[in-house]
């Protein structure tokens, strides 16, 4: 499995047995940048996960003047907060893909008194942030879209955020609200944020809120609404733990093949909403084991289900390649926020498995998947690491799937096919 334009997998005729650890969790990396670069003194995070998201998030601090010391053997990083107050001047920033890090620099660079212009590649243009940019600026801020697309480039003319109320839309993205809560104790007064339409990826939030808990802020939270008054982050020595999305290609291993896979670094306790994709695997019939440090999955025989993903959407691609391994359809719905991400991850996925022999509907909030016989196919993979990773799972149980672009796999982690390699025994 060589990094190449393409690889193809191998299939694998035995059960997959093994312990596995994936690399930090870039959800919780990218928001624990943020709030210890918004803290009062000098953290530092450990477990850090070293990925092209995280890289262009660090580099952008380091654009700003920030002092942050890496350290890529030891997987640490060492941050000097601004106390809430973003470095003044002039700055262009350029986010690559990465929706985490335009999304909370945007609302965190609102705190500033600067002018501050964030973009990004071909897709990244392509995404919306609107939602955002009319919330802060329901807070008085002067943040635009300077191509009135809605998406970025986006222009922050900072003035520090005065705080006070505004409202933002869910069902885009969670992490426009995690963006302005992350960004609202450094406010000169209380903020009253106000919830409009359902909220996508719950989880998301939750995870936000125990990260600046973590760093000594808390919120007020009612029904769609959080309140939040003027405090301080806390200068604090922060752990990250392996990240649950990725996890869930090694839990679908063990689904497919028969075996059993344990991930190390993650619980029933877990920050991220993720590790609960072992729950759909129970639904198909595989049985989870949790223990205090680590989450094991035995593969049993597969049926089909009818799941909500809305909450576990990064899992969602997942579970469409392991559902041509069940007996019976499988259909995933309450996803339709996945259209707007990396790349419109519905007719992806349903694009590539048809190209695989399946027989597959597309929905607008998701897709059904028929199980059959996969047929060899080239998986475009569309620039998304998540459309490489679920994919080749495919190709450990089917010969002639070929994976377009593996790199991609470096936006959240870089070593998978290594990994995967490993744990196979290839």
């Amino acid at each position: 499995m060589t990094m190449t334009d393409s690889i193809t997998i191998t299939p694998i005729s035995h059960a997959v047995n093994g312990t596995v650890r994936p690399p930090g969790s870039k959800s919780l990396t990218n928001r624990a940048l943020i709030v210890a670069a918004l803290a009062d003194g000098q953290s530092k995070l450990t477990g850090v996960l070293d990925s092209e998201d995280t890289r262009v998030m660090i580099d952008s601090l380091k654009r700003l003047g920030l002092n942050v010391i890496q350290d890529l053997a030891a997987r640490t990083i060492t941050i000097e907060g601004v106390a809430g107050k973003p470095p003044e001047g002039k700055f262009e920033l350029y986010l690559e893909n990465s929706g985490t890090s335009i999304r909370f620099l945007t609302a965190a660079l609102a705190l500033g008194k600067g002018e501050y212009l964030l973009d990004g590649n071909k897709r990244m243009q392509e995404r919306p942030i609107m939602d955002l940019v009319d919330a802060l600026n329901g807070f008085g801020s002067n943040v635009s879209c300077p191509k009135g697309t809605g998406c970025p480039p986006v222009l922050v003319k900072g003035k520090g955020l005065s705080g006070g109320n505004t409202t933002v839309a869910g069902d885009v993205s969670s992490q426009f609200l995690s963006a302005l809560l992350m960004a609202s104790p450094c406010a000169d007064a209380t903020s009253y944020i106000e919830l409009k339409g359902e909220l996508v990826s719950r989880p998301y939030i939750d995870m936000t809120l125990s990260v600046m808990q973590a760093f000594g802020v808390t919120i007020d939270e009612s029904t769609n609404a959080y309140t939040i008054t003027p405090q301080n982050y806390n200068s604090t020595e922060y752990e990250i733990e392996p990240d649950a999305s990725a996890a869930s290609y090694f839990f679908a291993l063990a689904a497919i093949t028969g075996g059993s896979i344990t991930v190390e670094g993650l619980s029933k306790d877990s920050l991220q909403g993720d590790v609960q994709f072992v729950d759909s695997l129970k639904l198909m019939g595989c049985e989870v084991e949790w223990n205090p440090n680590s989450v094991t999955v035995h593969g049993k025989p597969l049926k089909g289900i009818d799941i909500d993903m809305n909450t576990i959407s990064d899992t969602a691609q997942t579970l469409a390649c392991v559902a041509p391994f069940a007996e019976g359809p499988t259909r995933i719905h309450g996803v339709k926020h996945m259209r707007y991400k990396e790349t419109d991850r519905i007719t992806a996925v349903v694009t590539e498995l048809r190209k695989c022999g399946l027989t597959v509907d597309e929905h607008e909030d998701g897709m059904t998947i028929h199980p059959g016989p996969i047929q060899p196919a080239s998986i475009h993979t569309y620039n998304d690491h998540r459309m490489a990773m679920s994919f080749a799972l495919l190709g450990l149980k089917a010969p002639g799937i070929e994976i377009q672009n593996p790199g991609c796999t470096a936006k959240t982690y870089p070593n998978y096919f290594e990994d995967l390699k490993t744990l196979i025994g290839a």
